[in-house]
């Protein structure tokens, strides 16, 4: 994922900073405890996609 766009990109619950965890290929929202999916190299920034970070990744 290219930087300039993760500078752009926040979490669309709190606005916060997201970080890229690329093994897992995801955007995380620390303070929300969410892990937004990249499909494609494309985020899916919906709430209802995301996974909580207690959860373990889903096996594709």
């Amino acid at each position: 994922m290219e930087s300039r766009l993760l500078d752009i990109l926040v979490c669309p619950l709190c606005k916060g900073r997201l970080e890229h965890d690329r093994q897992q290929a995801e955007l995380v929202c620390r303070a929300d405890r969410l892990a937004f999916p990249l499909r494609d190299g494309i985020p899916v920034m919906l709430e209802s996609e995301a996974r909580a970070l207690d959860e373990t990744p889903a096996a594709n």
